[in-house]
Parts: structure tokens; C-alpha cells; sequence
């Protein structure tokens, strides 16, 4: 009867092991990659803050940025739809068009590319997405500071992760 209780208290803690280890290499991976980025807070921040992250891989890190891109961009442009209600208009028509392209054309581009394999894509539409929101601040400084910066911040994370792959 010990036998089969030392039995059982091995392949429970072997099992404990294996629950407790996994989502910690997972953790390890996001962390590391991380550590690649120039901003390692809003690196750590937006992957922690997706559940899957800790079952993906780098390319998958990746994509989970890019979708946190396209969350910014909405944002901005939720904001900019605000803005332009109150009546103010002054540079927002040129930022709504910049925000707009990131959404057509380097977002998909950026998944497109991770999806098949070519991450140089990615990395161009994550480092265009970053440089749209610069000229962005650049038309219209103030209200949209915060919106163009967590862009900015982002994309240059997305990138530098997708860079890893390379």
C-alpha cells in the first residue's frame, strides 16, 4: 500500500511540475523577448495583458502586437471622430487619413507577412505604423499626444520584436 501511495505522490508532483514549469518558460519567452525592445514596459504590459501569449512563440508575440497596433489606431481614431465633433479640425483630417492607413494597409500587411513566414514586411508596416503617428504629433500637437505616443511606442515594440525574427 506505500508503494502505491509513494507511487502516486510521484506522478502527482510530476504533473505539478509540469503545470507550474510551463507557463513559467512561456513567461521566461515574453520576458526575454522583452528585453529586445526599447520600451520593455508596454512590451511586458500588452503581451501579459493577452492570455495567449503565454502559449505562443516569438512570431506569435508578434502578431499579438501587431493586433494591439490596430487597437491604438482605433483608439486614435475614436479620439479624432471626438475631437472633430467638438469642432475642432485643425490637422485632424490629416491624422484620421494617417491612423486610416495604418488600419488598411500596415496592419494587414504586417499579419500577412508574420502569417507567411516573411517578417521584413512585418517589420517595415510596425516601423510606417510608428511613423505615421510621428506625423501625426507633427500636424496637431496636444489632444492627441497620448494616442500618438502609446502608437508610436507600440509599433516600435512590434517591430523590434518582429526583428527578432529575422
Amino acid at each position: 500500500m506505500t508503494i502505491l501511495n509513494s507511487f502516486t505522490l510521484f506522478f502527482f508532483l510530476q504533473s505539478m511540475f509540469l503545470i507550474i514549469s510551463i507557463p513559467s518558460s512561456h513567461s521566461t519567452l515574453i520576458e526575454d523577448t522583452c528585453q529586445n525592445t526599447p520600451y520593455y514596459d508596454v512590451c511586458i504590459n500588452s503581451l501579459t495583458s493577452n492570455p495567449t501569449s503565454y502559449s505562443v512563440d516569438v512570431t506569435g508575440l508578434a502578431l499579438i502586437m501587431v493586433k494591439v497596433m490596430e487597437t491604438k489606431a482605433n483608439d486614435a481614431l475614436n479620439k479624432i471622430n471626438e475631437l472633430e465633433k467638438t469642432g475642432s479640425s485643425a490637422g485632424l483630417s490629416s491624422c484620421a487619413s494617417k491612423y486610416n492607413a495604418i488600419l488598411v494597409n500596415d496592419i494587414p500587411s504586417a499579419i500577412e507577412a508574420l502569417q507567411k513566414g516573411d517578417p521584413k514586411f512585418a517589420e517595415d508596416g510596425a516601423n510606417d505604423a510608428a511613423n505615421e503617428a510621428n506625423f501625426c504629433q507633427s500636424d496637431i500637437t496636444g489632444p492627441l499626444t497620448p494616442q500618438n505616443g502609446a502608437m508610436h511606442n507600440v509599433a516600435i515594440v512590434t517591430a523590434a520584436i518582429v526583428r527578432l525574427l529575422l
